[in-house]
């Protein structure tokens, strides 16, 4: 979990990815030497701040993406959102600008709704907010915020250390409306001939997916994938013994949607592990859903 807890903690908003990509290159070089197969990885200004990584022979492809919720500094002393944050007054946000470092407080006006914050002077437009890091650790559960997407790029990041073939996408601005995927997804087909993709990512607990009884597979969203690739995810799913539920909602979203877009026949399946008090600095997920999440990922791009 130290792992989880540095990702964490590196302040990455759509758009401002670049930290969290430095930091992911220098740990990659640093372990690869210990994985199962040293990967090819590919990080230049044709992926602006995405990475792929490709090991041996790939059948499927991983996407995870490296961004998350936040909110820039407007005019004055207002802010927008970036994503969809939950937005409580009273939340710790941080950041940094021209005049050094920013710690401020969350507020909302009562009348309008308007978002701002409150500090001891203005800080500088354009500036990025994230909520303050608290990483909170249990026997059962971790909890901070922004385990949505830190945890999916967690799960990639482990996949990588058993992986012999297949290849492993960090995406950018999937909380704000994509972008990365569509580009990622044309190189692999392109290059690679790869069509096969799962979607490292959270999903939220509902009245039909519970913490703890394990990794989610989504049958749809607001998106529909092709069932017979589900089938055969399932099937694997069920052969493994790993504890997994079914999830099935009518609207949200993820880099699945670019799949589904694109010019290139890409099947795509979302998996991941369920959090609750989503989106906000409070997100929480059961250690055992992480682990069925990673052992049905290593399962998975086996047997695809």
């Amino acid at each position: 979990m130290n792992l989880l807890r540095t990702l964490c903690q590196i302040a990455a908003p759509s758009g401002n990815e670049a930290p969290l990509t430095e930091f992911l290159l220098q740990y990659i070089r640093e372990q690869q030497a210990t994985w199962n197969v040293q990967p090819k990885i590919l990080h230049d200004e044709r992926f602006q701040d995405c990475i792929i990584l490709v090991f041996g022979n790939p059948r499927t492809a991983v996407f995870a993406h490296l961004d998350s919720i936040g909110f820039t500094v407007r005019y004055g002393r207002q802010l927008v959102c970036i994503g969809g944050p939950r937005t409580v007054p009273g939340y710790r946000l941080v950041g940094h600008d021209g005049q050094g470092p920013v710690d401020c407080t969350l507020t909302v006006d009562k009348q309008t709704g308007e978002l701002g914050y409150e500090f001891t002077r203005e800080v500088e437009r354009g500036t990025e907010l994230t909520f303050y890091c608290d990483f909170r650790e249990t026997a059962d559960t971790v909890q901070s915020c922004y385990l949505d997407n830190r945890l999916g790029v967690w799960n990639a990041l482990r996949l990588a250390e058993t992986l012999t073939d297949g290849i492993i996408a960090f995406g950018c601005w999937e909380e704000h409306g994509g972008g990365s995927v569509a580009y990622l997804a044309k190189y692999i087909y392109e290059e690679y001939g790869v069509r096969q993709a799962l979607i490292s990512d959270i999903t939220w607990v509902t009245e039909g997916v519970r913490s703890g009884e394990g990794v989610a597979i989504s049958l749809r969203d607001s998106l529909i994938p092709r069932r017979s690739y589900v089938e055969r995810i399932r099937a694997i799913a069920r052969a493994s013994g790993i504890p997994h539920q079914l999830e099935v909602e009518g609207s949200g979203g993820s880099d699945a949607k670019e799949l589904q877009h694109s010019a290139y026949p890409w099947d795509w399946c979302f998996v991941g592990a369920p959090e609750d008090n989503v989106h906000s600095p409070d997100e929480i997920v059961d250690k055992r859903d992480i682990a069925s999440m990673l052992a049905l990922y290593q399962v998975l791009m086996w047997e695809l």
